[in-house]
């Protein structure tokens, strides 16, 4: 039974009251002692049990195998690949000719070798992407962090020479936004200076920089405001070298307003606040709308969800009169997912029930699409690694929670496509079959999960399973083959769970917004559900099952871990959001008040103080011991929320186990030796919680919810 809002209220601390804001100091010498004190606490824990040393070497050799899958991406006429491996802890950037890459084995060149830049240049860089300009693609704007964290350092790279631009362009760190307009021009958005961020801690303010300027030298073209979530950049092209460059003024995480940009300066283009630009093929821009929308002087209203195409030359001739034509609408268990556009053909991932669909169009003269669908592998999830701008190649992604990832090369103009990389097995699966079945939530919703577990599984309650779950921001849990899971988990007998809470994408916007803000509680309501569905099933009990997730799932487990501690007997607290009082004050935390509320509105206020999980916290309540894990690099989320949740506990006397990576950002870590030891010390605390022989209950302390 979930906690009452009253009792919550008189057993929590007071909002406003909080102990612990010293541990907001990231960097702090006294919060940086109180870190290093409980990374030694847990690591003496977990890295003393004798499962810990297996678990760090399986999850290292799967980590650095090189028969991974090189996804590839296409640039000026070649294939490119960011590597890591036991040689190459940073990573390469390498490419390799298409015909040489679809043969399975390709002849790599590298690039870039991101260890000898680090080394020479005494910088802990850590890779996050390039950017090469059309149609030549010779040059690329080269992202590099400091240990992972989403400040980025761009500098200017020439691919011919494999090396660094002389006076090329050079952006010094910062949480900022380049794009290219020309090979010798950016659109560039940043902290121009000091201060000059939104309240969410990014840029609103938009310059052109010229090839050659200094920074100081850059034209001012857009301003927004501070209460904004960001300004930014972006600029479609096609095969044609048709060029759309596009101002994205953030209002709140999920609703913008969008500006072409012009010789006589920015116009507002009259789309839905809730939509987005996402390709440009022959001359028609590609949006897809997030919301129903019904365009100014049009008798056709397009549903939530929808994709649609715009006539560039129209588009440019009055932005504030559209007049869009249909690609695509999901239907009511189907959603979009992504699009991609090769020279003429337009590939579209879509889910239905769950499950994954690539559909092609090609557009005609009259403004229609001509739609089909490649032969994929049932039952997977479907992706587009990329698609060239020369012809219609493209390299797809199929995974699924039992059969390792592949790499397809497809003609999108045949729709044909052809296996080129399959990763080999890296766990047994033989005895393992996916089941996906549907639990009740509490408004009579049905909510589907999946399970992965063995064939011969015996339904009598005591099977240790891990269940899995985000539930927010639109994004879709999907099948995926996780190596580690299956080889640390799934082989040892433990049972996998994913569950499709609302607040995800899997069936459109509506399953997102049903859990917006004040109307949350449906999402957590959701997670249980699945969980007493496993349990009546007699999959598991409360004693065998465990939990997991991250950054606004980390949330949802703390949510989970305080209203139903009675459930569950190890839960993961993965870079979570734990103070959704003071969430605006941390990190980039005000940009997400589209998704979470504003606590300056009394009624969210009201909703986050009975259910942010730091606030309901109660030391007369029996917990299970939770994991919770977090980096110091985090500048999205940030460390600050696991901190002051694990020292409320320790205030209250309850067990935890702490563990804050120093390196790595919002994710496990910064390379692939610290991405293994964080699997290794979460799998040996699963291990320790749920596959251990029964103990007999605690009677000291009352479950929440009991009499």
């Amino acid at each position: 039974m979930t906690l009452g809002s009253a009792a919550l209220a008189a057993q929590s601390a007071a909002p406003d009251s909080d102990p612990y804001i010293w541990l907001e100091d990231v960097y702090g010498a006294k919060p940086m002692a109180w870190v290093e004190s409980h990374n030694a606490k847990s690591q003496a824990v977990l890295e003393a049990d004798p499962h810990y040393p297996k678990f760090y070497s399986e999850a290292l050799a799967i980590a650095q195998a090189k028969d991974r899958i090189p996804t590839g991406r296409f640039i000026g006429g070649q294939v490119y690949n960011f590597w890591q491996d036991e040689d190459h802890v940073r990573g390469i950037w390498r490419r390799a000719p298409l015909d040489s890459y679809a043969t399975g084995n390709p002849a790599w060149e590298t690039v870039l070798d991101l260890d000898a830049l680090a080394t020479a240049e005494k910088a802990n860089w850590v890779w996050k992407g390039a950017d090469c300009v059309r149609p030549a693609e010779r040059r690329c704007l080269i992202n590099l962090s400091d240990g992972g964290e989403d400040a980025v350092t761009i500098r200017e790279f020439d691919l011919p020479t494999k090396a660094f631009v002389k006076g090329g362009f050079s952006l010094p760190k910062g949480k900022q936004d380049a794009s290219w307009q020309d090979e010798n021009t950016l659109l560039v958005s940043r902290e121009w200076k000091p201060g000059e961020l939104t309240e969410s801690g990014y840029a609103y303010v938009i310059k052109r920089l010229k090839r050659g300027q200094p920074l100081s030298g850059a034209t001012e073209i857009f301003r927004g405001t501070k209460s904004d979530v960001s300004a930014s950049t972006y600029v479609l092209r096609d095969a044609q070298n048709n060029v759309l460059p596009l101002i994205t003024e953030g209002t709140d995480f999920f609703h913008s307003k969008t500006f072409l940009i012009g010789a006589k300066g920015n116009r507002r283009i009259a789309i839905p606040e809730k939509s987005q630009f996402v390709e440009m093929l022959d001359g028609r821009v590609i949006l897809q709308t997030q919301e129903e929308w019904k365009p100014a002087g049009s008798a056709e209203t397009f549903p939530a969800g929808s994709l649609l195409s715009l006539n560039l030359a129209d588009l440019r001739a009055n932005p504030s009169r559209l007049k869009p034509q249909l690609i695509y609408t999901p239907g009511p268990r189907e959603a979009f997912q992504d699009a991609t556009a090769s020279k003429d053909v337009l590939l579209v991932s879509t889910l239905d029930n769950v499950s994954g669909k690539m559909l092609s169009f090609k557009p005609g003269a009259d403004g229609t699409w001509a739609r089909s669908e490649l032969e994929l592998p049932a039952n997977s999830t479907l992706g587009v690694a990329d698609a060239s701008n020369t012809d219609d190649q493209a390299l797809l992604t199929v995974t699924s929670f039992l059969t390792p990832p592949s790499i397809w090369l497809a003609d999108a103009a045949t729709g044909t496509a052809r296996e080129i990389f399959r990763q080999p097995a890296k766990f047994d699966a033989s005895n393992l079959v996916v089941e996906q079945r549907e639990a009740t939530s509490s408004d009579g919703t049905k909510i589907p999960y999946f399970i992965v577990h063995r064939r011969d599984i015996a339904l009598n309650g005591d099977n240790p399973t891990l269940l899995y779950a985000y539930g927010g921001f639109e994004v879709a849990q999907t099948p995926s083959y996780s190596a580690t899971t299956g080889k640390l988990w799934l082989e040892n007998g433990g049972v996998y769970a994913v569950a499709n809470i609302r607040g995800g994408g899997e069936f459109g916007p509506a399953w997102h917004e049903a859990g917006l803000s004040t109307k949350r509680q449906i999402i957590y309501d959701d997670f249980a559900a699945v969980a007493k569905d496993l349990i009546a099933s007699k999959v598991t009990s409360p004693r065998r099952l465990g939990i997991r997730g991250g950054s606004n799932g980390g949330l949802l487990m703390g949510v989970e871990f305080t209203q139903h501690p009675e459930l569950w007997n190890a839960v993961i607290i993965d870079v979570p959001l734990l103070d959704m009082i003071r969430i605006s004050k941390i990190a980039a935390g005000a940009s997400w008040e589209g998704e979470y509320g504003s606590v300056t509105d009394p009624a969210v206020r009201a909703f986050w103080e009975k259910t942010s999980p730091y606030h309901n916290l109660r030391k007369d309540v029996r917990y299970p011991e939770p994991f919770i894990f977090t980096t110091t690099k985090d500048d999205r989320v940030g460390p600050q929320h696991a901190r002051k949740f694990a020292a409320r506990m320790e205030e209250m006397g309850l067990p935890f186990l702490y563990y804050e990576n120093t390196e790595g950002g919002h994710a496990a870590g910064a390379n692939l030796k610290q991405q293994a030891h964080t699997s290794a010390l979460e799998m040996t605390y699963l291990t320790r919680k749920l596959m251990g022989p029964q103990q007999p209950a605690e009677a000291s302390i009352p479950v929440a919810g009991s009499k």
